[in-house]
C-alpha cells in the first residue's frame, strides 16, 4: 500500500459507545433511568424488600417507557447490576413540518435533521402544529436513548 491511496470510511455509527451502562440495582432511585424488558424507562417507583433467611434484598422497579409511555415493572436483587440507558436531550430549531408527519430540524452546526417524526402525544402535537402555523420560532427538545429519538418538549422563542 502506498501513501498516496486515500481511505474513505463511512461514519454512520457513533464511537462504538454502549447504549447502556451497568449500575447496581440498590443505587437506582426514583426519577432515574433503567432498562426494563429492553426498553429505556424513567423510574417512577422503587421499593426494596428485606432479605429472606438466605437471600438478597430485592428492588421492585416501576418505570414508564420514555418513548411509548407504557408502564413496565421489574424485580432485581439489589446487589445485581441493572442496565441504565444513556439518555441525551438536544434542542433543535424547527424549520418545517412535512405532509407525511416528519419534521425538519436545524442542528447547531447548521445542518438539517429530517429523520424525526412528529410526537404521538396529542397536546404536544397540537402545540407544535399550531405554533408552526402561526409562524412562531419554535425550539423542540429531542430525547434520545438506545438508538431511538423522539420530540419530548417545545419552547417558543418568539415570532419570526
Amino acid at each position: 500500500m502506498s501513501d498516496s491511496e486515500e481511505h474513505h470510511f463511512e461514519s454512520k455509527a457513533d464511537a462504538g459507545a454502549s447504549k447502556t451502562y451497568p449500575q447496581q440495582a440498590g443505587t437506582i432511585r426514583k426519577n432515574g433511568y433503567i432498562v426494563i424488558k429492553n426498553r429505556p424507562c424513567k423510574v417512577v417507583e422503587v421499593s426494596t424488600s428485606k432479605t429472606g433467611k438466605h437471600g438478597h434484598a430485592k428492588c421492585h422497579f416501576v418505570g414508564i417507557d420514555i418513548f411509548t409511555g407504557k408502564k413496565l415493572e421489574d424485580i432485581v436483587p439489589s446487589s445485581h447490576n441493572c442496565d441504565v440507558p444513556h439518555v441525551n436531550r438536544t434542542d433543535y430549531q424547527l424549520i418545517d413540518i412535512s405532509e407525511d408527519g416528519f419534521v425538519s430540524l436545524l442542528t447547531e452546526n447548521g445542518n438539517t435533521k429530517d429523520d424525526l417524526r412528529l410526537p404521538t402525544d396529542d397536546s404536544l402535537l397540537t402545540q407544535i402544529k399550531d405554533g408552526f402555523g402561526d409562524g412562531k420560532d419554535l425550539v423542540v427538545t429531542v430525547m434520545s436513548a438506545m438508538g431511538e429519538e423522539q420530540i419530548c418538549a417545545l419552547k417558543d422563542i418568539g415570532p419570526k
